[in-house]
């Protein structure tokens, strides 16, 4: 057997040497462009989930849509292994039983969450204070300003005893919270019970905030390397430097429930539902003046059903109502209309309990109240003219009609009268061709007049 002639390929033979070594070069390769591959795509999903912060908007009145809503932002930020959740508040309040919620789910956040009151100008009053107070970390725009969170009965006046109750459980729930972040607790019990507001600047003196940055990018980036401490007493540095801020969006059903959870909102779609349904019954067949009318009265009710309803306000509305109606019926030369106008503007301005902030607005009242009993008016008045008109059914139309005897009246005979043929009898003696008045119907006969030629 003939040896390959040896090279100084590495020492091997000749005829191994070039597809071993080309062979294991391309192992080699492929082995290491994966394992790049793979080292990049973990480093690039680790970048992202350590610099990503979740932003949610917390405008508007705080109601249970609102609980929905954060509640769903903190679930994305924790199952995106997100740096943060990131409230943007700018809230006149809401109700007490939401707040409640809302605190109790932030607390419970595996992800930091940071409150931010922003943009300038706006505030965390009533029970934005609250959230601002149960966040990981609390800071505030320039121009901004917390507090006042006197808790207010619903629908009701309170009386000294339920009042020091309410109060009471609300500022040992506030002390719980403020005591765990570190912040002034005795100041903010101010707040509920004596209703003491803050500037930006006295919240940071006092010790009730823990920042004011004038923009997001810098709060983020002033929190760079800052530890802080849980709810449950872990300490936690942030890392937020450049982080990508990705805003919660909030899927179709939570966008129209929000957009209707507005007072003003839930005015509108109730005065336009009661028109649509008055259109169906005036005009029974038409359909869809009800549907629509239906459902734009129940998204209405819903929305107001949640706030605190002034009963006063909800009597003045209807009262309004019936003042239309009779203007239409009645000759009152407008004092009906324009009573009927005052009240039900007046009954949508008292129709809500509670602060100016989550009550309906004058020019709301206004622009509805005004085209709604025009439309009221008018269509009542067709209503009214239409059953005034005399009776076509049963041959009430036939009544004075004026007609033409086909044959001799003797007294009986044949008269076309109102495109129709009739068996009528006449009070006198008529020639065919004669005129005649339609004097009376009794079930399928006429009686009839002679009409003289002029």
């Amino acid at each position: 057997m003939q040896i390959p002639r040896v090279t100084q390929d590495c020492g091997l033979p000749y005829a191994y040497s070039s597809r071993m070594v080309i062979a294991k070069a391309e192992a080699a390769w492929r082995c290491s462009a994966w394992l790049s591959i793979l080292g990049l795509a973990m480093a690039a999903a680790s970048l992202q989930a350590a610099s990503t912060v979740v932003a949610v908007n917390v405008d508007g009145i705080i109601s249970p849509i609102t609980v929905e809503i954060l509640g769903h932002a903190i679930d994305q930020a924790a199952n995106e292994n997100a740096a943060a959740v990131l409230l943007r508040i700018n809230t006149p309040g809401g109700l007490l039983d939401s707040t409640r919620e809302i605190s109790t789910k932030i607390v419970a956040s595996k992800v930091p969450v940071i409150a931010y009151v922003t943009p300038s100008g706006g505030r965390a009053a009533s029970a934005g204070f609250f959230l601002l107070e149960a966040a990981d970390f609390a800071a505030m725009a320039p121009g901004t300003n917390t507090g006042a969170s006197s808790p207010v009965l619903e629908g009701q006046q309170m009386d000294p005893v339920m009042r020091s109750k309410i109060e009471n459980d609300a500022s040992a729930w506030l002390r719980s919270i403020v005591t765990k972040r570190g912040h002034n607790a005795e100041l903010a019990e101010k707040t509920i019970r004596e209703a003491k507001a803050f500037s930006e600047k006295e919240a940071l003196d006092d010790h009730l905030i823990d920042l004011i940055a004038p923009s997001e990018r810098q709060l983020l980036d002033s929190l760079e390397g800052r530890e802080i401490t849980r709810f449950d007493g872990r300490k936690e540095t942030l890392e937020l430097r450049d982080a990508t801020v990705l805003d919660y969006r909030p899927t179709a059903r939570e966008r129209i429930v929000q957009a209707v959870s507005d007072p003003n909102a839930g005015f509108i779609l109730l005065a336009l539902g009661a028109l649509g349904i008055y259109v169906e019954f005036s005009s029974p067949g038409l359909i869809f003046p009800g549907v629509a009318g239906g459902i734009m009265a129940l998204l209405g009710l819903s929305s107001l059903s949640v706030l605190p309803i002034n009963w006063i306000g909800a009597a003045l509305l209807i009262l309004g109502v019936s003042l239309f109606v009779l203007e239409a019926k009645f000759t009152s030369h407008g004092v009906l209309g324009v009573g009927g106008t005052v009240a039900m503007a007046l009954g949508a301005l008292l129709l809500i309990n509670g602060p100016p902030e989550i009550r309906i607005h004058l020019a709301t009242a206004l622009s509805v109240t005004i085209p709604f009993a025009l439309i009221t008016m008018f269509l009542v008045s067709l209503v009214i003219r239409a059953r005034s008109n005399k009776v076509i059914m049963a041959g009430g139309g036939l009544l004075n009609e004026i007609g033409e005897a086909r044959t001799a009246l003797e007294p009986g005979g044949k008269v076309f009268v109102h495109g129709e043929y009739w068996d009528a009898v006449s009070t006198e003696p008529v020639n065919a061709g004669g005129r005649v008045r339609v004097v009376a119907v009794d079930g399928m006969k006429i009686r009839v007049e002679p009409v003289s030629p002029s």
